[in-house]
């Protein structure tokens, strides 16, 4: 894991996030991009053009925050961007080859029973790169035990599991598996491959209406310190996706960090 990306909004937990960020991309040896993207809507046959207002005060702003931190050697990189969220977020990622993006729960949400603002819910909900959701002044500490939550091990996308992996070698961490049987089951969804297997100390099977509801059952039996799921269209988080935003109550892991996988599929 070496380019890792924090986008940068209001929110108060900002600086604490990007000391967050820098710390754990410290233990891999890599690089830390913190980026801001700014779209600019005006009114039809308005004049004046404030573009390059906007890129230079977002790129002091990005620049000023990094200065209020202790980077501990590590490259950090800002950079500012325009366009849309989703669609800028992609091409950048892209082009930097990003490995995984760093996220607050509420980057501009200032409402104390929001989990995922909106901001986080689209690039989650929205977008197929790897993620980790850091709760609010969370403190960066080694990773010691891990829970994947799977409704279907079936993985036909290449490298889907490196994060995962990554983390596990990292941080010699151990990974328990629940398999989680719904109305939906299907035959071989419970089939683990040889590299699935390879990363599992502990697989522990379970029947439940939904992955979430399953995790919400096992969490705290195996009181892992990193949850890992995957995006899924109508998945783990079938019943927090219906909106953007998440709240708290809907969410009972706000309490740990959450590594969210592209697709296996």
């Amino acid at each position: 894991m070496k380019t890792i990306l924090v986008p940068v909004g209001s929110s108060k937990n900002a600086k604490s996030h990007l000391q967050y960020a820098v710390d754990f991309a410290k233990v891999f040896g890599a690089k830390v991009y913190v980026i801001q993207i700014y779209n600019v809507y005006t009114k039809a046959g308005t004049m004046i053009k404030i573009d390059h207002i906007l890129e230079a005060e977002s790129k002091s702003f990005l620049e000023s925050h990094v200065a209020s931190i202790d980077t501990k050697g590590v490259e950090v990189i800002t950079k500012t961007f325009k366009g849309k969220l989703i669609d800028t977020l992609e091409k950048v990622c892209n082009a930097l080859e990003v490995d995984l993006i760093i996220l607050e729960p509420r980057t501009n949400s200032i409402k104390d029973e929001v989990y995922l603002g909106k901001t986080s819910g689209k690039i989650i909900k929205q977008t197929q790169i790897p993620a980790l959701v850091v709760p609010e002044g969370y403190v960066f500490k080694p990773f010691s035990k891990l829970l994947l939550a799977l409704k279907s091990a079936t993985i036909r996308k290449e490298n889907v599991l490196y994060p995962l992996k990554a983390i596990k070698t990292q941080f010699d961490a151990s990974v328990a598996l629940l398999l989680v049987k719904t109305p939906h089951h299907k035959k071989h969804d419970f089939d683990v491959n040889d590299e699935l297997k390879s990363l599992i100390s502990t697989t522990i099977k379970a029947e439940s209406p939904t992955t979430f509801m399953a995790f919400l059952e096992h969490h705290k039996v195996n009181d892992p310190d990193l949850l890992c799921v995957v995006r899924r269209k109508r998945g783990f988080f079938k019943k927090l996706w219906e909106k953007n935003t998440i709240l708290k109550k809907d969410f009972h892991s706000s309490k740990i960090p959450v590594l969210v996988l592209s697709g296996l599929k």
